[in-house]
Parts: C-alpha cells; structure tokens; sequence
C-alpha cells in the first residue's frame, strides 16, 4: 500500500521552511532544481471492447485449469455478490474448503470479517487510527459492517451457536473482526472441511481500502477470509498453528494461497473489475449483469465497479513475461492519462519480471478511483492494484510513482506474501526498494536518501507487529522508509550486482512460501559468503542507526618562525551503529583537503594531522555514502565559530540544503 507519496507534499513543505530558515541565517540563496517532465507516450489506439463484451479469458472452464500449481493451495473459495448501489450493501454466498497444511488435527476455523473495523468508534482499528489513514478520515456518519446471516456445514448443521469472536491481541470485546468457529469434529492433517455460510456486507464511505464513492465501490477484505495457517518451518515455526490477528489500524494482511471462483452481479450499466480473470461474458437479465472470475495461486480476492470506467486492454509480453493482459479501469478525468498509465504498468512489470522473477499470472488490472477516492487508492490485491484517485487532471509523476510501487506488491505481497501482520517491512521496505530502481531506470527520477534518512525520527525494529509502532506515522518511517534504508546500505556495501543477486535469490526461492526475515538474511549471507549478524542485529532485529559525529577540533602550533605549521586534532566518535566504513575528509585553511577511511569498530577515534595550515573544517561522509545516517546536522564542523550568532556554525546545514535540492521527487 502507498502511504509515502501524498505526504511527502507536507514533508516537502516542512523541508522548504527549514530551507527559507537556513537561507535567512547563512545569507545564502541555493537555486531550486526545475521540475521534472512527465514523459508523455503517444500514441493512436482503437479502444478495447467492454470487458463484458470480451471472450472468456484462456478459454478454459475450471474444471482443466493448469495442473501444475505455483502455491500451496490450502483454501478453495466459491462465492456469489449481489451488489445494491441503493443500500450500498453487497449480498453474498460462499462456499469455502479449506485443507489442513499441518501434522496435527485441528478442531475450529477462524475467519476475518474485516468490514466489522469500521463498525463504530470502538473496534480496534477505529482506536487505534483515530478514524484516519495516511490522508484520509472516516465520515462520521458512515460505518461499515458484515454479518453472518447463516454458517452451515455441507451436510446442512448450523455453526452459528458455535462461533464467537476472538481478540487475540487486545483483548477489545468491541472488536468483532476475528471469528471462531469450533468445528463438529476435527480436520486430519491433509484432509478438508468445507462450510457454507451467507453474509451482508455494509460498505462504508470509502476509506482504509473498501467503499463507495458515489455509484463507484471499491470491495477489498469484502468476504469472510480464512485465517493464515502456518506449518512446521514456516516462518520460524516450531509448531504448526493459525496465525491470527485481528484488524488493526497499521496493518495489511496474510492469508494462505488458493483457488477463487467468483459470480459479481451488479446493475447492469455497471463495468466489473477483478482479481483473476473472466471465464465467460458477463450475462445480463433482468436489469442486472452477471460477471464471473475465476484466480489461483493468490491468496485474496477483489473487485470494483463503476458505470463511468473507461476500459482499455492492451496485450504485452517480454522475455520474461510469457503474455498478459494489462486492462485499465480509468475514471473519465483520467481517460486522456492512458498512455502514461499503460506505460507505467509495462515498464513496471517488465523490469521487476526481468529482476526478480516472471509474472505469472495472464491479467493485470489497474483501477483508477473518481474524484474523493483516495480512501481506496494506492492499494494492491492479486493481479489487481489501485492509483490515486483521479481528482488531479494534471497530475505530476506520482500517477507514475503509485502505479510503479503497486505493481512491485504483486512480487513481494503477492507471490512472495510475507506477512503484513507481524514483518510489514518484507513487502513495504522491499516493495519501496524496487519502486526507486524503476524510477531511477525509467524516469531518471534517483531517491534522496539523505533526505529520507533524515525523516527517521523515531527507529524501531522492523521485525515486530504493525500495531506495535506509535501511530501511522512511525509505521511508515520504519517499515516504508527505514526498511528501504536498510537494503540500499546492504547494496552499499556488497554492490549492486551482488544486491541484484541477493533480491533475485530471495525472490525465486521465496515466491509462494510465506518467508520471515531470517530467511532474507540467510539469503544475504549465502550470496555474500559472509555473516551478517551484526548488521540484522542492529538495523533491522535492533531499532539502530548510524550518528557519527565531529566532536571537536584542536588546532596547536607546532612549528618555528618562518617555518610554521600545525598539529590538528580532531575527535570523531559513533553514537549510533556501525558501518564499515566512515569517509571523513579534512579541509585546511590553505585549501588542501584530506580523505580518510575510518573502519568505525571503536567507540571513537582520534586524528592528529600536522600541515602547514591548520584544518579548517571537518566533514563526516561529505558524498552522503552512509545511507543510514539520519542526523547530518553534527557531520560537520568548523574550527573557528561565529561568535555573533554564538553557536556551533554548522556547514553541515548548508551541504545538507544542497542535498535536498539536489532531487526533486522522492
């Protein structure tokens, strides 16, 4: 999900002020960079049919699906929806079998009813996100709920007196998004258990991914989910047994993969898109349409619909990409974007398949919200991701920027799916990672990492709950940004063929099997022939980062009369952890400047440099090599300070200021 780009306007606008602050102390006015240009593709195109118009997708009825599955297929789901835009409620029936991956038999099933987050004010989402996520608020008079209106086994014996809601984290009785469901008897290891169950969704005003914006809707975690459950070596584990968690205000989700056949009726005006692909024509009767998907090998399922899409299908394929549909669902303010759109999605998933690994699946869609969307935008689903919402006619390269980073959730939440609840990073941080390398490759627009760096106020491991982090923001600086952080270092150190090496091993080995980030750190560790305990200790297992700092400067004459020169001596020292290598350059007055190496083991270290001048000033890390840096502020130091503003004048600020408008976009 995007939760960086709309914020980085307001992370801009507070740059900017301490930029003018700066500017009016040092008497220095440093020229902004001009904007970016927004390639524009052009091209004349006859418009694709409507997508009920089109023939069924492969051509091949469920019954001779590919053999060869990708995933373990634990979950088998059968569902129908009604939608009525009226009462904004979605009408739904489900069929769900769902096999035992462990050892052991299991006596209860638990599902997520995650529309019961938005029911009131008191559900564990609710408090925990004050009703706001990244930029958007909920309304006060819109809720959002799902009720189970019957759970039966397939020999017809009622479930409901059984089931009860479950509040593994916190305990929140008024939090109704995880459901027990003890079962009439056990399910043997391998063996399946199938439920039937009926239930009423109501939409909320869109926000936190799910809603409706006039006769638009947006359903994500709109169906009773079966709950992840992770066998012996999974992650870590030593047991086997559900992973669960109810609906938090930070974050996403985990599920097991499986299989998806899914009948939307909506009215018939309506234009449906959907995870997976259509198997037949969408059939009309009676006022209403009638679309059917069908998708395997993903582990959630979503859909939108709008009577207003504007669809456009182009095929594509690459080396790497055997051939897929790329179908966009744009907003009409946006329909003169589609070149910019379907660029963007080529090149995204020709990059990250050529990278990492193939795309496998035979759709890709892109929803493009109406005006007042956002709510539901920037979010990824299997084969289905949204944009920003089409309010900005004109947008500037975030359109680019959202659509490139979704796209990069189909490597590492779609196939990789690491889990969201308890290793956000794996998906974010990777996710962030690989949306710089496609913008720098196809936009030339590089990431400011000292910039990024220095917004991480508030480090914490990476490795821990979603909720655990105080509030949205630090959720977003850690597992966004400083897990980013933490992977362009390692690239820093090992180069970025090896780096390249390093995402693309994780990723083949990984793709469909749920990893924890031990297992990227085994990786790194295979690839590189090194051990990396002290690295994962304190970047990502610990909540470290580097600070090194100019302590002081010493300047003696040591020389005779006519033959005068200088011992400086300048105190370094790390307050923060470790790199293995520190670049320290030293300037003296009579302009000669002297680099250094220092390897950082020790607490501090001391230099004493005798020249015919004295050092003048003192730069830690002058090319901002140390990704993981975040206070740049005492990297610097002069000898002599200004006693008319009586501080500790920092060229740091000003090299920094630099830095900053070295990049427009990050």
């Amino acid at each position: 999900m995007s939760v960086l780009f709309k914020n980085r306007k307001v992370q801009w606008f507070v740059v900017m002020l301490l930029a003018a602050g700066t500017v009016l102390l040092s008497e220095n006015l440093l020229p902004s960079a001009s904007k970016l240009a927004v390639p524009v593709v052009s091209k004349d195109e006859k418009s694709a049919p409507a997508p009920d118009m089109q023939p069924a997708d492969s051509g091949k009825p469920l019954e001779k699906q590919a053999p060869t599955a990708l995933s373990y297929r634990i979950a088998e789901y059968h569902m129908s929806v009604t939608y009525t835009p009226e009462t904004r409620q979605l009408n739904g029936q489900q069929t769900l079998t769902w096999e035992n991956p462990g050892t052991v038999p299991v006596q209860e099933l638990y599902l997520h009813l995650y529309p019961n987050a938005f029911a009131s004010k008191k559900t564990t989402f609710m408090r925990e996100s004050g009703g706001k996520l990244r930029e958007d608020e909920a309304k006060a008079d819109s809720s959002g709920s799902m009720k189970l209106l019957s759970v039966k086994t397939v020999d017809g014996e009622d479930l409901t007196m059984r089931m009860a809601f479950v509040q593994p984290d916190d305990g929140n009785k008024d939090d109704q998004t995880l459901l027990k469901i003890p079962l009439p008897k056990p399910v043997g290891a391998g063996e399946q258990v199938t439920i039937k169950t009926e239930f009423l969704v109501k939409l909320p005003s869109a926000f936190a991914r799910m809603g409706y914006v006039d006769d638009f809707v947006m359903a994500g975690q709109w169906f009773p989910k079966v709950a992840a459950y992770e066998r012996v070596g999974t992650r870590g584990r030593t047991e086997p047994g559900w992973n669960l968690h109810q609906y938090h205000g930070n974050s996403e989700f985990y599920a097991d993969f499986g299989m998806y056949d899914v009948k939307i009726q909506v009215p018939a005006n309506y234009i449906v898109a959907a995870t997976g692909f259509p198997v037949k024509p969408a059939v009309t009767d009676n006022g209403m349409k009638t679309y059917q998907f069908y998708a395997d090998d993903v582990h959630d399922f979503a859909w939108s619909a709008s009577p207003h899409f504007v669809y456009v299908e182009e095929p594509y394929s690459t080396a790497q990409i055997p051939g897929v549909k790329i179908k966009l669902y744009l907003d009409p303010n946006h329909q003169d974007l589609k070149d910019r759109y379907m660029y963007a999605a080529k090149k995204a998933l020709s990059r990250y398949s050529q990278w990492y690994g193939p795309y496998p699946y035979s759709t890709l869609s892109i929803v493009v919200p109406p005006p007042g969307g956002n709510g539901v935008g920037g979010m990824e689903y299997p084969t289905l991701v949204t944009s920003w919402d089409a309010s900005d006619k004109k947008p500037d390269l975030e359109l680019e920027r959202v659509v490139v980073h979704e796209i990069g959730h189909q490597f590492f939440y779609g196939m990789v799916a690491s889990n969201e609840f308890e290793e956000a990073w794996l998906d974010e941080g990777f996710t962030s990672y690989a949306e710089d390398k496609v913008m720098e490759s196809e936009y030339g627009v590089s990431p400011n990492l000292p910039v990024e760096s220095s917004f991480i106020t508030s480090p914490h491991t990476l490795n821990q709950n979603s909720w655990a982090y105080a509030g949205h923001d630090q959720y977003a600086e850690n597992v966004y940004t400083r897990g980013k952080l933490v992977l362009k270092a390692i690239e820093k150190q090992v180069g970025t063929k090896t780096m390249d090496k390093i995402m693309r091993t994780y990723f083949l080995r990984w793709e469909f099997k749920h990893p924890s980030t031990k297992d990227f750190q085994n990786v790194v560790e295979e690839v590189t022939k090194t051990k990396w305990d002290d690295f994962f200790n304190q970047y990502v297992y610990g909540a470290m980062m580097m600070d090194y700092t100019v302590e002081s400067i010493r300047v003696k004459s040591v020389g005779s009369k006519g033959a005068e020169s200088y011992e400086s001596t300048v105190l370094i020292s790390k307050k923060g952890g470790n790199s293995p290598e520190v670049p320290i350059q030293f300037h003296f007055s009579d302009g000669t400047v002297l680099d250094k190496t220092w390897d950082g083991k020790e607490s501090s270290i001391e230099f004493k440099l005798t020249h015919k001048t004295p050092v003048d000033w003192v730069r830690i890390d002058p090319n901002y090599s140390l990704v993981l840096e975040n206070k740049h502020i005492n990297n610097f130091m002069q000898t002599q300070v200004d006693t008319k503003w009586k501080i500790r004048w920092n060229l740091g600020i000003i090299q920094f200021l630099q830095a900053i408008f070295g990049w427009v976009a990050w």
